[in-house]
Parts: C-alpha cells; sequence; structure tokens
C-alpha cells in the first residue's frame, strides 16, 4: 500500500540568475555542461516557468550539435516549449527557424536521429510546421531500416488524424497501404495496419479479407491490431458479413501466443452467443487455466468463466471437469474461485463426476503436506457439503471419508464436517445407522470443545435403536473416564490437620482470560489453560490425550461442554428408558448419569480450579439432574422430539432463504409489446454458415424475452451524474462517477458557455481521505460554446469515506489572470464501492482477531462519547 511520502524537496524556481546560468552553459562548448543545461531548462518549463529569451540561444547553440544525447533532449524542449503566441493563438514566427534542423535530421545519415526526430513529429501539432517537412517525411517511407520504417508510419497516422491532415498528407492511406503489402517488419505492419484502421477502415477490412487465411500466421501485434478491428466493425450496426469475422476469430483462437488467444475468447463470445461460439471460447479458457503458470492470469480466467456462467450455463456445465483441473494450482484463492464456479455449475448428470474428484483431492490433503493445506481441506469439505445438500443421493459416498477429519487439527475444517454430518444425517435417513456407528468408533478422536458440542448433540438426538443408545452412553463414559474427577486425600497414616488435601488429578495451574465475541455479536468471557500439571498416571501415560477426551477438555474449565454432556445423557437415558425392557438397566444408566453429573458440579464449585462454573452451565445441569429424577412425560417429549423438530425447522428455513435468494439474483427482463422481432426462419439462408444460423436464433430469443433491454442501466446511469458548477457559471461542468471494487473513475464534461476561447483550461481535483489521484489531467484549448470530455482516475486504499473538490482554471484572450471556477464537493460513500456478502461463523472469528476490529470498534466508540460531551 503506498503511503504519503514526508521528504520535502527543494526546487529552485526560476530567477534571471538561473537563466543566465543555463544560457551560458548552453553558449559553451562543454558538452556535459550543455546536457545539463538542457536537462534544468526542461526541468523548469515543466514547472510551469516560461524562458521566453532561451529559445534563440537554444536554436544557436544546440541545434547544430551532434551529440546524440543533446539532440534527444532538444526534441524534448521543441515538445514542451509554447510555440504559438498567447494573445493571437498564432504560431511564433522564430519556431520556423527549427523546419530546417527537423529537415536535416529526417535525412541524417545516422538511422536514431531519424528515429527520433519521427518519433517527434508525432506529438507535433502545428500544420504550419509539418507542412515544409512533408516531403521529407513521405521519403523515409522507402528507407531499409525497419527501425525508419516503423517511426514514419506512426508518424503519418499522427499528421493524417490532425483536423487538417487530409490537406497535408490526401493521399496518406494510399501509401500505407501499399508500404503495408510490401513491409516484412511486425511492428512496421501493425503501425500501418493501425492508422488503416483509425483513418480508412474499408481499406483495413479489405486488406484482412484479402489475408484471412494467412491471419494465423500473422505476427503477435498484428493479431491484436485484427482483433481490434474485428470488434469495432462488428459492433457497428448491419453488419452482413459477421460469420467471416467470427471464422477469422476462431481461427486464432490456436495462435502461439497466448494474449493473442485470450482476447480471441473475448472477441468471439462479444460477437456471438451461438452454443459452437460459446463452447470454442470457454475450451479455450480452460486450456489457458491449465496451460499458465502465472495465478494472477489463473484468477482473471476464471472471473472470464463466471461471465460465461451467467448467461451460457448450459454450455458451461459441459466444462466442468477441465475447470476442475485448476484444483493442481497451489494458491488458495484460485482453488477458492474454482470451487465457486464448479459449485454454481453442478447438474444430477455431473455431481457424481465432481464429488469423486474432490473425494481424491480431500484423500491427498490427508496424504501430502500441502501448503495450507487445512485451508484447503475446508474448502473441500464445505464444496462437498454443498453437493450432498443440494444433491442428497450423493452424501452416502463421501460421508464416512469425512468423518474421518472429525479429529482435524484444523478446527475450522473439523467445524464443516461436524456440521455436514448433523445436516446429512437429518436429510438422509437411510444413512443415520451407519453414520452414528461411525461417530461413535471416531468419537475419541475430537479434541476441539466446539466439535464435541455438535457431536454429542448428533449422539443424543439420532441414537434410536437400544445398542445405538447402550453405546453411546459407554463411549461418554469411556472419554470422561472415572468418576468423580477429583477425590480428597491425606498424605501419611497419620491425620495430620495441618497437610493441605491434595487433588488426586490437579489438572489446571495456571490459566488465562480473554475477550470473545459470540456469534450474535455479543462479547463473553473466555479461558484457556496455558499449563498442566497433572499426578493421575492415566494423565502420566497419555492415556488420558487419546481416549478421554471429554474429561480433559472439562478439567480445562470447560463447563458449557459439561452441560452439554449433561443434557446428552439425559436424553440417552430417557430414550433408553423407552426400548430398553429391563428396568434394571436403565435405572443403572441413570445412576451413573446422574454421577457424571454431580461429579462435574462439586469439580465447578471446588476452589482447585481458576474460576468457578459459570451460572447457565449449573442452571442446566442442575435442570437434568432434575429431570432424571423426577421424569414428567410432557417433558420427556420435549426433550426427545422438540428439538429435532426445531432443528428440521431451520434447515427448512435455510432451504427457503437460499432458494429465495436464487431468485431474487436471477435476471427478470421483459420485452415490450412492440419491439421488433427479426424471425430467421423467414429469412433467406443462403450463404449462411451454421454459426450464424445458431446465432441468428440466439437473437432472436434474446430480443423475445426481453434481454437487450436496459432501462434500468441506463436509470442508475442517469442517478450517478453530478453537477459540479452553476448554469451562470462561465464553464459548465457534470460528472459520471462510475465506482468499481476499488477503482473510481471521472468522466467530466465541460462546456464553454462563452463567445471566447478558453486557454490553458485544466481540471485541478485534490481528495480528502484515503483516496489518490492517478494521473492529472492536462491542459486544453476549449473554442466557443464547444465541449470537452476529460477523464480522472482515483484509487481507494481504504474503507472509508472520501470528498473530492476542486476547481476549473482557464485563461482568455483579453484577461491575462487566471480564471478560477470552483466545484461543487462529490462525496465518495463507502457503500459504493462495498458490497453485502455472507460470512461464515468461523471465518468471522478468524478476520476478527488478525484485524483487530474489536480495539478500533471500541475506539471509536469511545470517541464518539466523547464527542457527544
Amino acid at each position: 500500500m503506498e503511503k504519503p511520502c514526508t521528504l520535502l524537496v527543494h526546487f529552485e524556481k526560476g530567477s534571471p540568475s538561473v537563466a543566465n546560468e543555463i544560457k551560458a552553459d548552453l553558449e559553451g562548448s562543454d558538452v556535459a555542461a550543455k546536457v545539463d543545461a538542457m536537462k534544468r531548462a526542461i526541468m523548469l518549463l515543466l514547472n510551469g516557468e516560461t524562458l521566453p529569451h532561451l529559445f534563440i540561444t537554444v536554436v544557436r547553440y544546440v541545434l547544430p550539435s551532434e551529440d546524440h544525447t543533446i539532440q534527444k533532449l532538444l526534441l524534448l524542449y521543441l515538445e514542451i516549449v509554447d510555440k504559438r503566441d498567447a494573445a493571437s493563438g498564432k504560431v511564433l514566427p522564430e519556431m520556423i527557424l527549427i523546419c530546417q534542423n527537423l529537415r536535416n535530421n529526417l535525412q541524417h545519415p545516422n538511422e536514431y536521429i531519424r528515429g527520433v526526430t519521427l518519433r517527434f513529429l508525432c506529438r507535433l501539432n502545428e500544420p504550419e510546421l509539418l507542412e515544409p517537412l512533408v516531403p521529407s517525411i513521405l521519403a523515409n517511407l522507402e528507407h531499409r531500416h525497419h527501425f525508419i520504417r516503423r517511426h514514419v508510419l506512426s508518424a503519418i497516422s499522427a499528421i493524417y488524424r490532425l483536423p487538417h491532415g487530409d490537406q497535408l498528407l490526401p493521399d496518406a492511406p494510399d501509401l500505407v497501404q501499399r508500404s503495408l503489402a510490401a513491409e516484412q517488419d511486425a511492428s512496421a505492419r501493425r503501425n500501418a495496419f493501425l492508422m488503416l484502421c483509425v483513418c480508412a477502415q474499408e481499406r483495413a477490412v479489405a486488406y484482412l479479407f484479402t489475408n484471412a487465411e494467412h491471419v494465423a500466421e500473422w505476427p503477435d501485434l498484428l493479431q491484436m491490431a485484427a482483433v481490434d478491428l474485428i470488434i469495432k466493425v462488428c459492433r457497428s450496426p448491419n453488419r452482413s458479413d459477421k460469420g467471416r469475422y467470427i471464422k477469422i476469430i476462431i481461427s486464432l483462437l490456436s495462435a502461439p501466443n497466448t494474449a493473442v488467444v485470450y482476447e480471441s475468447a473475448g472477441a468471439l463470445v462479444s460477437l456471438s452467443s451461438a452454443p459452437t461460439a460459446v463452447r470454442a471460447a470457454a475450451n479455450t479458457y480452460c486450456q489457458l487455466l491449465s496451460s499458465q503458470s502465472d495465478n494472477n492470469v489463473k484468477l482473471i480466467v476464471l472471473d472470464r468463466l463466471h461471465e460465461l456462467r451467467t448467461s451460457h450455463r448450459d454450455v458451461m456445465v459441459d466444462v466442468i471437469m477441465d475447470v476442475l483441473r485448476a484444483l493442481s494450482s497451489p494458491n488458495v484463492d484460485v482453488r477458492r474461485k474454482v470451487l465457486d464456479l464448479v459449485l454454481d455449475l453442478l447438474t444430477p448428470r455431473n455431481v457424481e463426476e465432481v464429488v469423486l474428484y474432490l473425494k481424491k483431492e480431500v484423500v491427498k490433503t490427508q496424504v501430502g503436506e500441502l501448503e495450507k493445506g487445512g485451508e484447503y481441506r475446508q474448502m473441500l469439505v464445505q464444496a462437498i457439503h454443498a453437493c450432498a445438500v443440494e444433491y442428497p443421493e450423493v452424501a452416502g459416498s463421501v460421508v464416512h471419508l469425512l468423518m474421518d477429519f472429525l479429529g482435524d487439527t484444523n478446527v475450522a475444517a473439523s467445524v464443516d464436517v461436524v456440521l455436514f454430518v448433523r445436516e446429512i444425517i437429518e436429510t438422509n435417513p437411510k444413512l443415520r445407522v451407519s453414520m452414528i456407528q461411525r461417530l461413535i468408533d471416531t468419537f475419541y478422536q475430537i479434541h476441539a470443545s466446539r466439535v464435541c458440542s455438535c457431536a454429542l448433540w448428533i449422539l443424543g438426538e439420532y441414537s434410536l435403536s437400544l445398542s445405538e443408545v447402550e453405546s453411546a452412553i459407554s463411549t461418554i463414559k469411556q472419554c470422561l473416564g472415572d468418576m468423580p474427577f477429583y477425590t480428597i486425600s491425606e498424605e501419611g497414616e497419620s491425620t495430620d490437620s495441618s497437610k493441605p488435601a491434595q487433588l488426586a488429578v490437579n489438572p489446571v495451574t495456571v490459566s488465562s482470560r480473554r475477550p470473545v465475541v459470540l456469534a450474535d455479536g455479543t462479547y463473553a468471557t473466555q479461558s484457556a489453560a496455558m499449563e498442566t500439571a497433572i499426578s493421575d498416571p492415566a494423565f502420566a501415560s497419555g492415556s488420558l490425550s487419546s481416549t478421554q477426551n471429554l474429561r480433559s477438555l472439562i478439567l480445562s474449565g470447560d463447563f458449557f461442554l459439561a452441560a452439554v454432556v449433561a443434557c446428552t445423557l439425559t436424553k440417552l437415558v430417557l430414550r433408553l428408558e423407552e426400548v430398553q425392557p429391563s428396568k434394571a438397566e436403565a435405572n443403572k444408566a441413570s445412576t451413573g448419569a446422574l454421577l457424571i453429573m454431580v461429579s462435574t458440579l462439586q469439580l465447578g464449585q471446588s476452589s482447585y480450579l481458576p474460576h468457578p462454573i459459570d451460572n447457565d452451565s449449573y442452571d442446566r445441569i442442575v435442570l437434568c439432574v432434575r429431570l432424571l429424577c423426577n421424569t414428567v412425560d410432557d417433558v420427556r417429549k420435549v426433550w426427545l422430539q422438540s428439538c429435532r423438530h426445531s432443528f428440521t425447522k431451520m434447515l427448512a428455513e435455510k432451504q427457503f432463504r437460499e432458494t429465495e435468494e436464487m431468485k431474487a439474483k436471477a435476471q427478470i427482463s421483459h420485452a415490450q409489446p412492440d419491439d421488433l422481432i427479426d424471425f430467421y426462419h423467414l429469412k433467406s439462408r443462403r450463404g449462411m454458415s451454421q454459426l450464424e444460423l445458431e446465432d441468428a436464433v440466439q437473437d432472436d430469443l434474446k430480443a423475445a424475452t426481453g434481454e437487450f433491454t436496459k432501462d434500468a442501466d441506463d436509470t442508475n446511469r442517469l442517478n450517478r451524474i453530478l453537477q459540479l458548477t452553476g448554469f451562470s457559471d462561465p464553464v459548465y461542468a457534470e460528472a459520471f462517477v462510475t465506482v468499481h471494487h476499488y477503482d473510481i473513475v471521472l468522466d467530466v464534461t465541460v462546456i464553454n458557455r462563452t463567445k471566447e476561447t478558453l486557454q490553458n483550461l485544466c481540471l485541478e481535483l485534490a481528495t480528502m481521505g484515503d483516496l489518490k489521484l492517478v494521473d492529472r489531467p492536462q491542459n486544453y484549448t476549449l473554442a466557443p460554446e464547444s465541449s470537452k470530455q476529460i477523464r480522472a482516475n482515483i484509487k481507494v486504499s481504504s474503507t472509508e469515506t472520501g470528498v473530492i473538490f476542486g476547481n476549473i482554471v482557464y485563461e482568455t484572450s483579453n484577461v491575462m489572470e487566471r480564471m478560477v471556477v470552483v466545484l461543487n464537493d462529490i462525496h465518495i460513500d463507502i457503500m459504493d464501492y462495498i458490497s453485502p456478502a455472507t460470512c461464515a461463523d468461523v471465518a468471522f472469528r478468524n478476520m476478527w482477531a488478525e484485524f483487530e476490529w474489536e480495539n478500533k470498534v471500541v475506539f471509536f466508540l469511545k470517541f464518539q462519547f466523547c464527542q457527544c460531551f
């Protein structure tokens, strides 16, 4: 990110003494001093100084020099010096003195001198100075060196585009066309072709059609120019030979240069909506995606594929496996875009193949050590989750594999897996038995508290048979270990009251507290164990960390998990009473559950932990104890049925909300009843290729469905026009603001409402806030009652509101002082360049911790509070 520079650079403005020093150095014979003097003179001119008496010195002492550096600096000086009288607007008489020097340079035996002079003529706008140089310019068309021919073609193009350039070079298109036919240099051919494209488009089109069979063999520079010409020509109305242009574009899809291939694919999509053309462009993008190693190129190509998906989804479905191959890229952003695109292209026909490929990628993350493997695994789990939710029939092939990652070291990935299991076990009743058994077998591998909580909820809700309930209770007891959590014993055989009682298991010695943000935005305090000192042999042997995961988490102070364990055991005991014919076994299970709950309450109220049990967890565990001691049928129904009904309702609402969002995003367009529809069936098909017929069908469908209507876009454009000056000001200005991500473009229309010519008119802009002006607009000369379009680019460097302000400065022939018109401020709101999006809970917490939003929000609230008082 660019930051403001605090270094002050001193620059001494022009003064008589400085001008005299420059003049003395130019009159001397030292070449190095002349070079330095020319550089200082150019810098002074660029900073607004005039130096009116220096021109004659330059003509006398600099023009005759043969040094190449001095000649190049001379051309730069001649480019920026004022060549017209400020009062009359006519060319200064002394400027005629440079014509002979320029003519000599155009006939110079050195190719470099000729080339830089021709390049200088491209920026010379005075016809009075160019007219005597035309014969010398045209003589260089036949020069043997391609460097000269390359620049002379550019000079001819620039001169011909001047307001009266056709009078200076009336036969320029003929000369350039003959040069193009005989030229061999790639850059020279490109310059000649561009001149014909701009100044004589019919000749450029004729040359393109004449060499249509050889376009694929052209140099890449010329191919790029040909693609630009085709796009420009085909956008004009009533083009009957559109098929010939598309045929040329398709031939360029196999060009060796990747830039040409990319531009050709984009041009093909913009020119034709036929399925054949779109399929060819999609295949080309997929080839670029797999062949290019630059991640930026991959991201750009994926953006183009996303655009194709919005308008041609049926065609993009066929290339979904080619897109999936881009997952081999190690870049996380590329992988995320690929998965987003693939999920939008799922159909019942390809979902099994896609899920199988994603399953293989998950196995790769488990076997090899990949860069950011945990994050990539999380994305794959989320993608498989989305596939299984949309197409439940594929869930059975992946759910058992994903359940192996419940104990993943990446907590975010394991959370996604357990949420996936929770949803699939509800929506796929056929998989319930196998998933419950698999969850019981892998439960001891889970070490994250949040994953344990969700897994316990699943066991409590979906363990329905006798064997499942008994296995679930046995697994939970095994993960909790022996009860109670601690015992009080005395050391030695004799009773000594001075010796303190000790824990048989002393789990936590040091802990820390920190505030955390809950899912609903509220704050809570979280305690984290920093060090453990265990005296129990089970802890010392390491068996506790491997099988007794619940015990270690509860002993670290996680009483929310202890409350979840109590609720799960309560549900399992209540269901066991329904499915177990033996009351003794049910009473035994109830007694064991009560022992666990009472031991948890005893641990939470003891003084051996750094902090006691919180009130919410205490109340919930006490409620479970009371429920097991005295069960009422209505309460039993709530615990065994209502929870699952609420979860089912939540899933239905989630699916309904997603469906409504998809409908809202869908493009709704309606055609007007009197719109013209051109039915291609009633036309003559003679001479039309199959691609043109398909394109005609697609155009008819778009016209019939109203896809071409853009009334809403026109309305939005009108809303983004801001008036910058008043109607009574001599200069009227209005701006059209375009905001695209972090780029702001101002298209300012300036109208001269006076009867005088405005000279050196400049739009001066400045920004306030984290906005940066990329380039400053140049000076213009505005004729009476004429207008000018000025564009300014602004970069946004942060998500804050900014202000753009400035003024218009100009000069007139009657008034020597510069006139200033102050512009209205343009307020750039933060809502103009941010858009709403969804964020997962885990990702939100990670960003909250990474960007330290909590501290910034607290500071902002304090600042607002101080302002109020």
